[in-house]
């Protein structure tokens, strides 16, 4: 009787009684709907659906919900659904969600820089725990912060950046982990035990800078954990500056095996057979004209009278004859970009075999080359060129030095050991002339800067760092490779054959109005309108004069520009008021320069040169440039912090070089050293950032300190792990 009972109870109430029973039974009677379903759902009602609305709409059952709570949850950890604050379930890409590539900070925190532009979006330190600085990834909107910038949200990582980071080895409480080097990531990364895959044969102590794989990259739930894979020594040995610099920015620093054999196979020399269809200029005097401490010349000039004009040889490296396409060497270049020059130390783009031998204008040996021969009027304007290959003779490695010795110092014992060559150098200055006054004429800007050099004594240190000037003959080479930059431009513009220039654009709209509003509280008026030229700027520098505070003026000037990349758009370079503008001159240091000798010899026999997507070729040897730019920058501020840490308490006087919401940086005048004021240390006040008018200004003193002031300082603190100098004002 009883059992008649139960077995006639409704279906609802077996549920209830028995629901393990009837979980089993609904993986076959009345499954969870699937993934593909729930989006098809979402999608078809074209708004975000609460839980329990969501659930009604797929038939979900009550004893269901659990498991598909759990579903949902799955299909957010995929990306493929999300949660608004409110709760409600919707589609990722029905979301106002940005994608961006991750820039940590030191502090903790950091931002998602959108791919399309648009306002970096701010990232509270518990999202930066799922990622790295350098990380691609997909956010959306939550609000905006305490300072009013949008904040986000990380909704999935699409990309992961660090797969080796460089550190150093902390240990605590018998737990090892890497503090990086790079201080954008802030978070500590720890060293898995050998049984999960280190090399056992590899020992390391407790503050030595070591290189770790990440086997396990952050999230939510976990810190990043790294395999040992190198041990570079200690902190202070001899050039673990640059060690460190080459892993941090990942910059490949050893040839691989095909490259180095490729290399081997090459001749010594240059061969016979090697001058076929190359015209013979080994009659001509070219000289290389570089620094005392070059290695690689990849340029040579020859200059003569012609009637009331000039002919200029310009012969560069043929580095594309000996480097081919696609070869080992050819993508050891590509991915390098570019040679990087360190103190003291150069990571070639090309190996030495080719960089100092083969490839470099040596003198007294034959060399391959390619020719820009031109042909330039008495007022420095180029009538006609031609470009061809060739093989040439350098009679002479010069240096800036000794050129401005002989013909501007006239220097007795120089101008007699150079003789020989003093007619073309004579001749070679007097088109320099020439060509400066059209530059002047063309309007391009010339700003000021002091560029500096280190001396090191014979243990590896600083001895000092002193200013390095530029004389004539630095301007003479210039403007050479400039007309050879130029006319590598236009024979390739003329021609209609793709190419990478140089290309460098003028100020945004928001910069330029906010250049404009400065100038006017000084009285001066940038002209041009909306779209000035690069003559206005030049024409504003000469109104500015020597002022005293011209350094200001000109750096607020030169900040409103952009920076100069390559692309295969030719939109011209704004800064040398050129209309069109690519690089030929440094082959044997430059990838791009490469591709452009390349493009010219494919244009000679009348073929067209297509080395893929021009555009990526662009995007990817600006890259390289940056990363060069980045990484000996970094090796720099170790040496000056290094070149300081005896002199904390010294007091100096400078001027500030940057303002920024935190501080002020201060320029010390003849130790070429910058350093940090914090904003704390400004007095007692609240010092509030007034980007518009680049200073700080006390809320209640009123007290200004701008871009360029004069201020006497002390050396509080120098710190070695974050590369920072602090100062106090004295």
């Amino acid at each position: 009787m009883s059992n008649k009972k139960t077995n006639s109870r409704p279906l609802s109430k077996i549920r209830r009684a028995d629901p393990e029973f009837e979980r089993e039974k609904s993986k076959y009677e009345h499954p969870l709907p699937s993934r593909e379903y729930i989006l098809q759902v979402l999608a078809v009602q074209g708004a975000p659906l609460e839980f329990d609305a969501l659930a009604r709409l797929l038939d979900v059952q009550a004893y269901e919900l659990e498991a598909f709570q759990r579903r949902l949850g799955a299909m957010a950890r995929d990306a493929q659904l999300m949660q608004n604050r409110r709760g409600d379930w919707l589609i990722p890409n029905k979301a106002d969600l940005v994608r961006g590539r991750i820039v940590g900070h030191p502090d903790g925190f950091g931002f998602l820089v959108p791919e399309e532009g648009g306002a970096d979006l701010f990232l509270a330190a518990k999202e930066m725990d799922k990622v790295l600085h350098g990380d691609k990834a997909i956010a959306r909107v939550i609000g905006v912060d305490r300072k009013g910038r949008p904040e986000g949200k990380i909704v999935e990582v699409t990309e992961r950046a660090n797969r080796l980071v460089v550190g150093r080895v902390i240990e605590e409480h018998g737990v090892r982990f890497v503090v990086a080097e790079d201080k954008r990531i802030s978070q500590d990364i720890l060293l898995a035990p050998p049984e999960k895959g280190s090399r056992k044969s590899l020992k390391v102590q407790s503050g030595q800078v070591v290189t770790v794989e990440l086997i396990e990259q952050p999230s939510r739930h976990s810190q990043p954990i790294g395999r040992l894979v190198e041990v570079l020594g200690n902190y202070a040995d001899p050039g673990m500056e640059i060690e460190i610099a080459l892993r941090k920015h990942e910059m490949p620093h050893e040839f691989s095996g095909e490259a180095l054999a490729q290399t081997r196979k090459l001749p010594d020399a240059v061969r016979k057979s090697d001058w076929k269809d190359r015209e013979d200029i080994t009659n001509l005097s070219l000289v290389t004209i570089d620094g005392e401490t070059a290695r690689d010349f990849d340029d040579a000039v020859y200059c003569e009278r012609r009637g009331k004009g000039y002919r200029l040889v310009v012969a560069i490296a043929d580095v594309s004859h000996y480097v081919t396409v696609g070869s080992a060497l050819d993508i050891e270049a590509f991915e390098r970009g570019n040679s990087v020059y360190f103190p003291r130390r150069v990571i070639p783009m090309l190996p030495e075999k080719l960089s100092n031998g083969l490839c470099s204008l040596n003198p007294q040996v034959e060399r391959l080359c390619m020719v820009c021969d031109m042909d330039i009027a008495g007022n420095g304007s180029i009538r006609r060129f031609r470009f061809y290959p060739a093989v040439m003779y350098s009679q002479a490695r010069l240096t800036y030095t000794e050129v401005a010795a002989a013909l501007y110092e006239k220097d007795d014992a120089t101008r007699v050991r150079l003789a020989s060559l003093l007619p073309h150098l004579e001749a070679l200055d007097e088109l320099y002339r020439q060509l400066a006054k059209e530059r002047a004429k063309r309007g391009a800007i010339d700003f000021e800067t002091v560029e500096t050099r280190m001396v090191f004594d014979d243990h590896g240190k600083i001895e000092r760092i002193e200013p390095y000037e530029r004389n004539d003959a630095h301007r003479l080479i210039e403007e050479c490779m400039l007309a050879a930059n130029v006319c590598a431009s236009e024979f390739l513009r003329e021609r209609e054959h793709p190419v990478l220039y140089r290309i460098h654009e003028g100020p945004t709209p928001e910069r330029l109005v906010k250049l404009r509003d400065f100038l006017g509280t000084f009285g001066f008026q940038l002209g041009g309108g909306d779209a000035p030229e690069a003559r206005h700027y030049a024409k504003l520098l000469e109104q500015i004069g020597q002022r005293p505070d011209r350094q200001l003026l000109q750096t607020v000037m030169l900040r409103s520009l952009r920076q100069a990349i390559y692309s295969p758009e030719n939109v011209g370079h704004f800064g040398l008021a050129y209309e069109s503008y690519t690089h030929f001159t440094s082959p044997i240091r430059r990838y791009p320069d490469l591709l452009v000798h390349r493009a010219i010899k494919s244009a000679l026999a009348t073929r067209r040169y297509e080395p893929g997507n021009w555009e990526e070729i662009g995007l990817h040897c600006s890259k390289t440039e940056r990363r060069a730019d980045e990484a000996t920058r970094d090796v720099e501020d170790w040496l000056k912090c290094f070149y300081m840490k005896d002199r904390v308490g010294e007091t100096f006087e400078g001027s500030i070089s940057s303002v920024v919401p935190f501080g002020i940086f201060v320029a010390l005048d003849g130790v070429f050293v910058e350093g940090l004021v914090h904003v704390s240390e400004l007095g007692q006040d609240y010092f509030h950032f007034d980007a518009a008018a680049h200073a700080m200004v006390g809320e209640r003193s009123g007290k200004r300190f701008r871009l360029a002031d004069r201020v006497r300082v002390q050396l509080a603190r120098v710190d070695m792990e974050s590369n920072r100098i602090d100062f106090r004002l004295a």
